[in-house]
């Protein structure tokens, strides 16, 4: 992505709608005077009296036991530096997000207009009483080590200054799982460590910890060797001087004969030359960002047998915070630690490098273009989107803590512990990923049939910048052309069509074709030549006919036209691949527990059993596409006959019957109402002998377009969900339509699924 057009995308995403990115949502009842009543005045006394009687009730009754403060004085923001408390904002509200979406963790952010060390410790110090726990992020070295040690001895409550032990952690596991791979033993091998900040002087802490030995680590800063004989080491430095060398030995003469180099510095201060004297199988781990001190190809280059790490996501074996924080934090309040301690941290370092033993879920291969993980040299350390870490790490943590003695509430039952925590989490994103992950792996054409639209042109910029397909424009030239330039969007080497003017013979012959190609095909169903010249001056046709001619793999459009008028051509110049009677369509709606299909939405008005059964098998495939097992419901007003019978029970209790003749493998039932199929606790009780027991549907079949449609707009209106749709299925090649007023995220994924159904083609 281009740093201007970055810079534009980042301005707009903090700003656009409600500031910011978190909001304050209530969680219990507010619908009346007596909801009112219990969470406010006169109720809300009781739950004070019994905190007043003891303290600890306070878990009981308020949200402290899952609220976070992240706290920060901005005065070292990312890699930018001393930019204030205010500039520190968004990095502690982005902090906040990533607690929330990867350990459900509430977070408020605090930031504190001040470098006094002890007004930051006396300000966190009287807020203890709202915290779970402190996370202290962007304070500058020295002042983070003392912050953190004294409001560690101070608070009863877990504290961690994530930017020393975050990245010491991640890398940590990460170095014991290159060890073994190369058969190194930690306590033999030679570390160069350059940088001496708050995050090197932590990771060298947990290195040792684990094993190495303090004499066999040389640390730099900015001025050399940190060596006994230097009278200008300030903070923790001193810690870490070590005379077994000359004080002025370079970074290059140190690094012959070292095994391992741990980079928290800054870009390009290594080069080929000075890594080729590292002994055999060399460690690099290269953590500044967003440039690394060696590139990930000059590493590999000068020392093919060496194991890189960096802090980016495009190469292998990321060292990303994410992995650690949410999860330590999680693990320290289930357990109601009153500290992080190093047998917590090491607790987390020893579950990742365990975790990245274990054979790779789909779902985190399908992230990484079906990348067939296993544990080696390019995959040392867990992916951030890996499901398991939750329910790995958290367990590690909190264990951690209770055999240490500083967990207030034990945990007795481990497999109910995991079970919770693995359903804390929802999956909304999980999709998106998947579909931008399967559209890279191969880019297929796709034309954009309205693109006289700001929306769509946005759109058309940000799946050329994340290569998720190559995109043609349908459209007038010159209204294209001015709309990009007024806006600042670039699509350079973006083909532009008019299927209304053509600039010179070829465009005017491949028009012509596509005239006799639309004529042949209806001329048997009442079209004249001069109707198929107009029809094809239509986008939606052109572009069309472009799929169906093989000058594009897929169209998207609707954005600004009727759903008819983009149908219609797809029916007539694509139409039903063989073997489809019905083509359908599904939206999908992406909630907390994952996406909910919903067909069909958008095309069949009059259905009968074999018609949703058909349909059915059409949406199980579409399912199945994006790595999810198809749980279906067949949804009614009724359970299994429950209410006096009728059309809509009697047709949906047929066709479940034909899908259990047809798949009786598959986790389908029907009659069902739609809030028993998504409540596997209810369904259990009262319907043991149904396939769904047990199960949360994520699939639901409508007996009607009518209320499959009112169903997804409830959703997407009341429900406030992102929905995407309507995807169509059982044409023979894909076309996709866009609901009316569709965000630029939705046009993107829907360009995704269109790429993924063309691959799949």
């Amino acid at each position: 992505m281009k740093k201007d057009s970055l810079k534009k995308d980042a301005l707009r995403y903090h700003s656009e709608g409600r500031p910011g990115k978190i909001e304050v949502i209530p969680t219990t009842a507010t619908a009346n005077q007596r909801d009112l009543s219990l969470a406010y005045s006169p109720g809300v006394a009781e739950p004070c009296l019994e905190i007043a009687k003891d303290e600890a009730k306070v878990y009981d009754y308020t949200a402290k036991g899952n609220l976070v403060a992240v706290i920060s004085n901005g005065t070292a923001v990312l890699g930018l530096g001393d930019l204030g408390a205010a500039a520190s904002k968004p990095v502690m509200e982005g902090k906040g997000l990533l607690f929330k979406i990867y350990a459900d963790i509430d977070c408020f952010d605090l930031e504190l207009d001040t470098t006094d060390v002890d007004e930051i410790v006396r300000t966190v110090k009287i807020l203890e009483p709202t915290f779970g726990g402190v996370n202290l992020e962007d304070f500058s070295a020295p002042d983070a080590f003392e912050i953190e040690e004294r409001l560690k001895a101070e608070l009863s409550i877990p504290v961690m200054h994530d930017d020393q032990h975050g990245t010491a952690i991640i890398s940590g596991a990460a170095l014991l799982n290159a060890l073994e791979l190369v058969g190194k033993d930690i306590s033999k091998i030679r570390i160069i460590v350059n940088g001496a900040g708050a995050s090197a002087i932590s990771c060298t802490r947990i290195y040792i910890s684990l094993g190495a030995k303090k004499e066999n680590v040389f640390m730099y800063d900015s001025k050399g060797l940190i060596h006994p004989d230097r009278n200008n080491l300030s903070g923790k430095k001193p810690e870490f001087v070590n005379g077994n060398l000359p004080k002025d030995t370079s970074l290059t003469d140190v690094l012959k004969g070292a095994d391992v180099f741990i980079g928290l510095s800054r870009g390009n201060i290594l080069n080929k030359e000075m890594i080729k004297g590292m002994n055999p199988d060399p460690v690099i781990f290269a953590m500044a960002n967003p440039t690394p001190e060696i590139s990930y190809e000059d590493a590999k280059a000068a020392r093919p047998d060496c194991i890189m790490a960096t802090g980016r996501s495009d190469y292998p074996n990321q060292v990303n915070n994410v992995l650690g924080f949410p999860f330590i934090f999680r693990g320290a309040l289930d357990v109601r630690a009153t500290e992080i301690n190093e047998a917590m941290k090491l607790g987390a370092v020893r579950a990742l490098a365990e975790l990245a033993k274990k054979p790779v879920p789909d779902i985190v291969n399908t992230a990484y273009n079906n990348a067939n993980l296993n544990f080696g040299k390019d995959y040392i350390i867990p992916k951030p989107v890996d499901p398991r870490l939750i329910s790995t790490v958290a367990p590690a943590v909190a264990k951690a803590a209770m055999e240490s003695g500083v967990a207030k509430r034990p945990i007795e039952d481990w497999d109910k512990y995991k079970n919770e925590l693995a359903l804390r989490l929802g999956h909304d994103n999980s999709l998106s990923k998947i579909i931008e992950s399967k559209a890279k792996q191969e880019l297929k054409k796709v034309v954009f049939a309205d693109a006289e639209n700001l929306s769509i042109l946005k759109a058309a910029q940000q799946v050329v910048e994340e290569r998720i397909a190559i995109p043609i424009l349908l459209g007038k030239n010159e209204v294209v052309k001015s709309m990009m330039e007024s806006n600042n969007i670039e699509l350079p080497d973006v083909k532009i069509i008019d299927p209304k003017v053509h600039s010179n013979k070829e465009e005017e012959k491949i028009f012509e074709d596509y005239v006799e190609r639309f004529y042949e095909k209806r001329k048997r169903k009442g079209l004249i030549k001069a109707d198929a010249l107009n029809y094809m001056r239509t986008r939606s046709s052109y572009g069309a006919m472009m799929v169906e001619a093989g000058a594009a793999d897929a169209m998207i459009g609707g954005h600004t036209r009727n759903f008819a008028d983009t149908l219609r051509p797809a029916l007539q110049i694509v139409g039903p691949r063989e073997g489809v009677k019905k083509v359908a369509s599904v939206h999908i709606a992406m909630t907390k527990n994952g996406p909910l299909f919903l067909a069909d939405t958008s095309i069949n008005h009059f259905l009968d059993a074999t018609d949703i059964a058909d349909i059915t098998e059409l949406v199980a495939e579409k399912v199945r596409q994006f790595n999810i097992e198809p749980k279906i419901a067949m949804v009614t007003y009724s359970n299994f006959g429950s209410v006096s019978k009728g059309k809509s029970g009697d047709l949906m209790r047929k066709a479940t019957s034909i899908v259990h003749e047809r798949h009786p493998e598959w986790i389908v039932d029907g009659e069902l109402q739609a809030n028993m199929a998504l409540n596997p606790e209810l369904l259990e009780k009262y319907y043991p002998f149904s396939k769904l027991a047990g199960h949360r549907a994520n699939t639901l079949i409508f007996p009607s377009l009518s209320s499959a449609n009112i169903a997804y707009n409830l959703l997407g209106s009341v429900g406030e969900l992102d929905i995407i749709g309507p995807i169509l299925l059982g044409l023979k090649k894909p076309v996709h339509i866009l609901q009316i007023g569709a965000t630029v995220r939705q046009i993107v994924e829907m360009v995704g699924i269109a790429a993924i159904d063309a691959q799949a083609q």
